[in-house]
């Protein structure tokens, strides 16, 4: 026997194991070889080989990645080289499809080129067969430019193998035939559907079912959790190993799936597909479409007992007023009437049956709301231009997902580069029922002392004066010309935004992107290619944005990200927080807050040659008790109050 072999005859597994990884992270290791300028970053390798005991184990695992970690790879390393089937769920679709073209091959290529993998996305993702069928012979009175969308969709499912929509490159991502040729939750028949057994869906999930490694989104898995009992929630007891990339975001993702909902735009899109139905297939049942047209009328007087603009508001005081109350009754009445005539007709076609079992079950939902005895959720309402959304959402998810973990014998893995507040996770495992969970905290490998600037400037208005706008509109113009454009200005409202930005644009000649005026991604390329340009954003650009070197160098934040308390549901969890004992502010605000606010100052250093300046314009993160909570969240940045430094710093980057 060689001292080679010596020497690993007498390593443990554990060991045998942890040298996999090092060896893949290593200097002179496959990763080196194909990216360049690698380098060892210790806290990969150290994040790598926790992940990697964690599947050996079938342990739970909290983990923060400070930016920079390079978790991906931390966690596709053994993911690939285990012999277990994983699921990687991430916190969004760009996301995921990042993760499976981009960084998945590459392990893959290096490790284990036959490990099978598969990509799997939510339903609307997929052609439809049996709704572009429903559609066909309905499309008079739609406008002409859904028409040429139906048609192109309609020619191109003749030869399409997979039926993914992204395939179909000539429509648009927010086309408006979609929903007339992909399916829901709410109208999807299941296994009693004509077309189960060449659905393009149940054929991506079959295909998920065999791999090896399946990258899913959030909404995804949960509602996988959630459908079950309808024969498709087959892939998540599967699993031998779940990692959650982005998982700051999993407890209110979660929340939806674990509660109920009822939509009107899905009861009216049944309906519609009702009255299609039935005059293709029961030509003499009139009254299926009579009752179904007197249930629309009353969806629509639904919605017109609340204003028209978009609003939030506790459903419970809703239901307080008599006229909501009576258009509620009148519309379960209606419902109950065409029910009964359904009946009548039960067996005589397979998709009505189907498709009245579904607006059954959606009646039932709509009498939960009329229940106000619920206990430990909160019910809720919003509102769009045309639609009303009732929700029914559990304070806490802890009981409902714990037992979903100890119903299967797997791994578990969360991670993000923001889940500890002040270094520790008791909120995260408090909301998530993961108290027994290992935690483990990597800081990120930047040099942030050198690398970075925080400034609270001096001689800020409270965040609630009425001066306040004009003080971030000079600070941003003081910011956006030393840094001569190259900057992300960020708000937490979008009357904030539109207000500052509006006033901005009549002082400067600098390029100025405003969100919301185009897609998201149209406006990220627009400030990429201009240089001098500055990007006005909300939340959608706080987290998931990844612009390195020159293109960014300030971010500015209008004010610590305090989520408003009259939203009914974050109420609703403070209210009884309050009634447990706890302390509202510190137990959910204080730690909300935090978790945002480190999304928004993770847009500044994405790379080891990155400079740049974070500017916080909210003083109380110098005269408040709880700012040394934030500011210990936050890297660890030099700090100034004064703008001429962070403008001398700008301008040496120039």
């Amino acid at each position: 026997m060689t001292p080679e072999q010596s020497s690993s005859a007498k390593r443990s597994p554990q060991q045998q194991l942890s040298n996999k990884v090092s060896d893949f992270f290593a200097q002179d290791g496959p990763l080196a070889g194909v990216l360049r300028d690698y380098q060892v970053r210790q806290q990969q390798l150290d994040l790598s080989v926790a992940i990697e005991q964690a599947l050996a184990s079938k342990t739970a695992l909290i983990a923060e990645a400070g930016t920079g970690t390079g978790k991906t790879f931390a966690y596709l390393v053994p993911a690939i080289q285990s012999q277990q089937k994983v699921i990687i769920s991430t916190g969004t679709k760009n996301l995921q499809e990042q993760l499976f073209k981009r960084d998945l091959p590459l392990v893959k290529e290096l490790i284990n080129k036959q490990k099978d993998t598969a990509l799997l996305k939510g339903r609307s993702n997929y052609l439809c067969l049996h709704r572009i069928k429903l559609n066909e012979l309905s499309t008079r009175g739609i406008e002409q430019e859904t028409l040429l969308e139906y048609k192109m969709v309609q020619k191109w499912s003749v030869g399409t193998q997979t039926g993914d929509m992204s395939d179909l490159k000539g429509l648009k991502e927010d086309a408006r035939v979609l929903p007339m040729v992909t399916s829901t939750i709410d109208n999807c028949l299941g296994k009693d559907c004509s077309y189960y057994d060449d659905c393009f869906l149940v054929k991506a999930r079959q295909k998920a079912m065999q791999a090896d490694v399946v990258i899913v989104n959030h909404h995804l898995f949960f509602a996988d959790l959630a459908l079950k009992e309808q024969g498709f929630g087959e892939l998540i007891p599967a699993a031998d190993c779940i990692i959650f990339d982005e998982a700051h975001l999993v407890p209110d993702i979660a929340s939806e799936y674990f509660g109920e909902n009822f939509s009107t735009r899905q009861l009216n899109d049944q309906l519609k597909d009702l009255i299609k139905l039935q005059k293709v297939s029961v030509k003499d049942a009139n009254q299926l479409s009579e009752f179904a047209e007197k249930c629309q009328y009353a969806v629509s007087d639904l919605r017109m007992q609340f204003p028209s603009d978009s609003e939030r508001g506790n459903w419970l005081g809703a239901m307080k007023r008599v006229p909501v109350v009576e258009q509620i009754t009148q519309l379960l009445n209606y419902l109950g009437n065409l029910l009964e005539v359904g009946k009548i007709h039960g067996g005589r076609d397979k998709d009505l049956d189907a498709l009245l079992e579904k607006i059954s079950t959606n009646t039932e939902r709509l009498r939960l709301f009329t229940i106000s005895t619920h206990k430990d959720v909160s019910l809720w309402f919003e509102t769009t231009k045309y639609h009303l959304m009732l929700h029914l959402t559990p304070l806490s998810i802890a009981k409902q997902f714990s037992k979903v973990m100890n119903e299967r014998e797997a791994s578990w893995v969360f991670t993000s580069a923001t889940l500890a507040i002040n270094g520790e996770f008791t909120h995260f495992q408090k909301l998530m029922g993961l108290q027994d969970a290992d935690s483990l905290c990597f800081d990120s490998p930047f040099d942030y002392q050198k690398q970075a600037i925080l400034c609270v400037p001096r001689y800020l208005p409270e965040p609630s004066s009425k001066n306040i706008k004009q003080a971030l509109v000079d600070t941003a113009i003081t910011l956006i010309q030393a840094a001569k454009g190259r900057c992300f200005i960020l708000f937490t409202s979008h009357y904030m935004m539109r207000e500052v930005s509006s006033l901005v644009k009549e002082r400067i000649d600098n390029p100025i992107y405003v969100q919301g005026e185009r897609s998201k991604s149209a406006i990220l390329e627009d400030y990429l290619a201009n240089p001098e340009s500055a990007l006005f954003a909300t939340g959608a650009f706080w987290e998931g944005v990844d612009v390195k070197g020159d293109d960014l160098l300030c971010v500015m934040i209008d004010k610590l990200p305090f989520a408003s308390p009259d939203d009914p549901l974050l109420k609703a969890r403070l209210d009884d927080c309050q009634k447990q004992g706890g302390s509202p502010f510190f137990d959910i605000q204080i730690p909300q807050a935090v978790i945002a606010l480190k999304q928004g100052a993770g847009r500044l250093i994405r790379d080891f040659q990155d400079r740049g300046v974070l500017v916080i314009c909210d003083n109380r993160l110098v005269t408040k008790p709880y700012a040394s909570t934030f500011l210990a969240s936050l890297p660890d940045m030099r700090k100034t109050r004064d703008l001429k430094t962070v403008q001398a710093f700008l301008s040496s980057i120039s």
